[in-house]
């Protein structure tokens, strides 16, 4: 069999289609042969066959594993079951393998993997030799077998130990791995892999703390005791030198920088986990990693800045071994120090005696460094010439490419926000000396000024100001590099830098003339959208309006220039157009409608060519609800007057291209632009004027009939439905005049549309917005237009409300009816009575799902008019109400065990069941508590609680200054919590006072005139909601 299974898995690897494929089937097939798990073990311990094939048997082999060795974890599908005898066997073979002397790395990890899965299961109750072996091997085995050893460790801690289990082994790991850690002897990368295992072991403290913390913190004092000072050790421990100038990183120091750079990641999980046990050390250690860092400057700058050394590399074992790691790593850890109270008092001390901080040797070392490390890679140089885009997605901090930079960035950051203006200062007294002499590199000199503006970015956000002799001071760094015509990149940082600052200091504001003309004129495209970014800058800085004009004159000179094709993948540079674009039109929007204009051309143009990308749609759509929303809140005399003229002047410029969108599209597929023209039609209704401009119906009803009557995307449907409503509610009049070129009127035309958005075969998602068009074409045509179309489409609502299960479309079909209760509850009440839905009474059928999800109505306007409505409903008195039962009160289970999801299907929620008065009074009393905001303010008190409880508990943190750190570790048990506390506390309501006004003003009529039978109703409440009233009432 093994010669068989060996040929199909070589077949696996083939080219072509076909025999994969079959390869792949006749796999499939064989698992149900017991010999099956046996062979493949048999052929990935082959040392004769072909490496790969070993792997892909190993890696069969885990997969098989993973659905078939223990019991109800099949996943999908049903399990091949596999022999007692069948699994002590492969216990041992996977085993073997991994332990044994040959030094096949790639075999080994395969293998370790499978011996991670089978221990999942198994350890230590079935297979308690496991762990002995393992330890067993590690002092004196090969290096092959150390590193199987090492593999499985780590697997072992980091995919198959509960918390409990590990803390029953937690000493045996560690001391295994410190052993190897320390033995110089061993090969630096299985050092560094046990360097990793052993940070691995404090994710699983992290989580054995909460119930165990004394103990924990304990322990783990007891292990750093060892640890520490080799840590700090590693990071002393100089490179050999670098001896030649080839451009790459030597070989020799794939091992030292590895393990130098676990050796900082442990420091830093460290840290996170107990940063108390690390505030000792942590004036020796930032020390030792500063001095480190000074040591690798030069080669890092020969590396990376004068060569194209590669980067970000990692082996096999996912261990990285490129310096650009470490160095990122150690300023990532440097940073961490700096907020330690004893190097704050060390550094502190030292600028008190020096009297200021630019006279202060260690502040002036510190922007030597970080600027140094910050000089731009010619692997950056080179990526950003290609793309601009990369460029400016670092310049927006969106990039998922952490780069040593960056963490420069956000160390001076750090910087600022301690030394606040002293900061500045310090980074100014450096940088002049770049730029005094002949001798500084146009890259040391942007670095200098990409440090400012991450500085002067982060002042603006916290909104402190800038010493104006500093910011003059930068100004002429600023006027001189937008003038280096041979330095492309130190002309952007000028241009970006002089943006920045232009929202400060107004004298930059006299530097638009030069950032116009490079958008336009520069040969460089990376100072061209520099440019761009730039201007939001100058805008926000308080340019004159008279340059409105010019700048996007600029934007359209740029566009024109370029290859529109070519920006479909250019994400952040249709971002940042757009952004411009926008802040410049926020100047005066009246620009929109000015024939000569090309701004809200420019706007559909960039959206064309990015309507599938969210973050470009997002923008133009807000770009687009500001312009419309300022001609509706025009202020002044002349505003009644002044709307409708302005609206028409904008519907007359826009409506040709969002209503062209829709005729040359294909309606049935998800086409990005139908989607945001669809958007844009709805917002434009949205802020209409009333009545809408003559012809506004017959330019946009056909289309939207169209529209909603082909697409089935509820990202078209939603909007578009909410265009028509929109339509209905500024100009109901027009609607109803107008008849289409079939003959049908306007009412016809939206009852088809209703009709089709209630059918079965539109999603609830999508028909999410159908309630609110119904409810307005009630209010807006009445019983005399509707006539017997009325009872027809009430029917339809409540007949589509009974399987509804979305809840923004339940809340859209129910509001149809609490909208018509405002007026007529007793007419809702009697149509109800009237209908049969499927067998059952209308009224049993609609109260019910209106009931069930009332308390989660979103919306102040919709809350409100659904409150109103259910009182009115109770105020009836209607003996139909009363003999209408609907589900009450959450029955809670008396149990101890945990409600797992195959408990919970078995064991679904009941419920008490109650008359529907009773119900509609228990909602109230929730509505009252949500607008009264006692709900909100409990949970806000009960967090608050929660966090001083856990300061008390901890103090942890003591020593630190309170933000531990900027990157969540989403491996830390901690973080899950944090993150799943937030989402399930995300959804409290906010104070309504109108809402709440009108609430208690109805309970106390209801009390003082029993009405309804309120006395008895209200003896039928729990003690719990009589008190909630009483409570929101005072």
């Amino acid at each position: 069999m093994d010669e068989h299974l060996a040929q199909l898995l070589a077949n696996t690897h083939d080219k072509n289609e076909g025999p994969r494929k079959q390869a792949e089937l006749d796999l499939l097939h064989t698992q149900a042969n017991p010999e099956f798990p046996l062979s493949l073990a048999r052929i990935g311990a082959h040392t004769g066959a072909p490496v790969e094939i070993r792997q892909s048997a190993l890696t069969y082999l885990r997969k098989f594993i993973e659905k078939n060795w223990a019991p109800n974890d099949a996943g999908s599908g049903p399990q091949v079951p596999i022999a007692d005898l069948t699994k002590d066997h492969l216990r041992n073979a996977i085993l073997e393998l991994v332990l044994s002397p040959e030094d096949e790395r790639k075999v080994k990890v395969a293998a370790s993997y499978v011996v991670s899965k089978v221990a999942m299961a198994d350890f230590p109750h079935r297979w308690p030799a496991l762990l002995p072996s393992v330890l067993g091997i590690m002092p004196n085995g090969t290096d092959a077998q150390l590193h199987g050893a090492l593999r499985i460790l780590q697997d072992l801690v980091e995919e198959s130990l509960t918390d409990e289990q590990f803390f029953s082994v937690a000493r045996d790991i560690i001391k295994g791995c410190y052993d190897v850690a320390l033995n110089e002897n061993r090969k630096q990368t299985h050092r560094s892999l046990a360097v990793l295992v052993f940070r691995s072991c404090f994710d699983l403290m992290d989580i054995v703390k909460e119930d165990h913390k004394k103990e924990v913190k304990t322990f783990a004092e007891q292990v750093l005791s060892g640890w520490l000072p080799f840590l700090e050790q590693v990071i002393k421990s100089p490179l050999p030198p670098l001896v030649d100038d080839s451009g790459s990183q030597p070989e020799s120091w794939y091992g030292p920088v590895a393990l130098k750079d676990q050796a900082v990641k442990t420091l830093i999980k460290i840290r996170s986990v107990f940063p108390s046990l690390l505030l000792p050390q942590s004036l020796a250690l930032f020390s030792a990693t500063w001095e480190e860092l000074s040591r690798l400057a030069p080669s890092y700058e020969s590396l990376f800045i004068n060569s194209d050394a590669q980067s970000r590399l990692e082996d096999i074992d996912g261990l990285p071994f490129t310096l650009d790691f470490l160095v990122l790593d150690e300023l990532d850890f440097l940073n961490q120090c700096m907020r330690a109270p004893p190097v704050r008092e060390q550094l502190g001390a030292e600028v008190k005696a020096r009297g200021a901080v630019h006279d202060t040797p260690w502040v002036l070392d510190l922007m030597n460094l970080l600027v140094s490390f910050s000089q731009v890679t010619q692997e950056e140089e080179g990526l950003w010439d290609i793309d601009v885009s990369l460029y400016l997605a670092e310049e927006t901090s969106v990039s998922s490419n952490y780069t040593a930079r960056t963490a420069c960035g956000d160390l001076v950051i750090k910087l600022g926000e301690w030394l606040n203006n002293s900061a500045l200062e310090g980074l100014f007294a450096y940088t002049k000396t770049l730029f005094s002499g002949e001798g500084a590199s146009w890259q040391k000199q942007e670095a200098a000024l990409f440090l400012f503006n991450a500085i002067l970015n982060d002042f603006q956000d916290l909104e402190k100001s800038v010493p104006p002799e500093i910011a003059n001071a930068y100004l002429e760094l600023v006027t001189y590099a937008i003038n280096r015509q041979d330095e492309p990149m130190l002309r952007a940082r000028g241009y970006l830098v002089a943006g920045a600052l232009a929202e400060i200091y107004q004298p930059a504001v006299a530097l638009l003339d030069n950032v116009i003309d490079a958008i336009t004129r520069d040969d460089s495209e990376l100072v061209q959208v520099a440019g761009v970014k730039s201007v939001e800058g100058f805008i926000r800085g308080g340019v004159s309006a008279a340059r409105q004009i010019p700048i996007i004159l600029a934007i359209q000179g740029f566009l024109e220039a370029k290859d529109l094709s070519e920006l479909e993948d250019a994400d952040d540079l249709l971002v940042t157009l757009l952004d411009t674009l926008r802040t410049a039109i926020s100047m005066d929007t009246r620009i929109a409608i000015r024939p000569e204009s090309k701004a809200v051309d420019l706007l559909f143009l960039i959206a064309k060519h990015g309507a599938a990308n969210f973050h470009v749609t997002l923008i133009v759509c807000e770009t687009f609800e500001d312009i419309a929303r300022t001609f509706k809140d025009n202020e002044g005399p002349l505003k009644d007057m002044e709307h409708p003229r302005l609206y028409a002047a904008l519907c007359g410029k826009v409506l040709p291209s969002i209503t062209g969108t829709f005729d040359v599209a294909n309606l049935t597929q998800n086409d990005p632009l139908v989607t945001l023209a669809a958007d844009l039609l709805s917002l434009l209704v949205q802020y209409g004027s009333e009545p809408l401009p003559d012809g506004f119906v017959a330019a946009t009803l056909p289309k939207l009939h169209h529209l909603l009557m082909t697409a089935t995307e509820g990202d078209i449907l939603r909007p578009g439905a909410e265009a028509v409503k929109y339509i209905l509610m500024h100009d109901h009049k027009q609607v109803f005049s107008w008849n289409d070129e079939n003959g049908q009127s306007g009412l016809e035309v939206c009852l088809r549309i209703i009709d089709r958005l209630l059918g079965p075969n539109i999603e609830d998602t999508a028909a999410s917005e159908v309630g609110g068009l119904a409810a307005e074409l009630v209010e807006k045509a009445g019983h005399e237009r509707l006539g017997p179309f009325l009872p027809q489409l009430l029917q339809a609502v409540a007949t589509r409300l009974e399987t509804a299960q979305a809840a923004p479309f339940i809340q859209s079909l129910i509001l149809v009816f609490a909208r018509l209760s405002l007026v007529g509850a007793q007419d809702v009440a009697n149509f109800l009575s009237d209908i049969q839905i499927n067998g059952q009474v209308g009224l049993q059928v609609v109260l019910s799902k209106w009931l069930e999800n009332s308390v989660n109505f979103a919306g102040y306007d919709e809350i409100r008019q659904n409150v109103i409505a259910l009182s009115k409903l109770y105020s009836l008195n209607d003996s139909r109400l009363a003999q209408t039962m609907v589900q009450g009160d959450l029955i809670i289970a008396n149990t101890d065990r945990i409600m797992t999801r195959s408990r919970a299907k078995l064991n679904p929620d009941r419920y008490t069941i109650i008359p529907a008065p009773l119900k509609i009074l228990k909602v109230l009393i929730e509505e009252l508590v949500s607008a009264s905001g006692m709900q909100a303010a409990a949970n806000v008190a009960a967090a608050a609680a929660t966090e001083l409880a856990d300061e008390d508990e901890e103090g942890d943190n003591e020593g630190w200054e309170d933000e531990a750190d900027d990157t969540l570790d989403l491996a830390l048990g901690s973080t899950k919590s944090d993150l799943m506390g937030w989402i399930e506390g995300g959804s409290s309501r906010q104070r309504d006072d109108e809402t709440q006004a009108y609430l208690i003003d109805f309970f106390m009529r209801a009390d003082a005139e029993n009405i309804a039978e309120f006395q008895n109703w209200c003896a039928m409440l729990t003690e719990d909601e009589k008190r909630k009233v009483k409570e929101a009432a005072q």
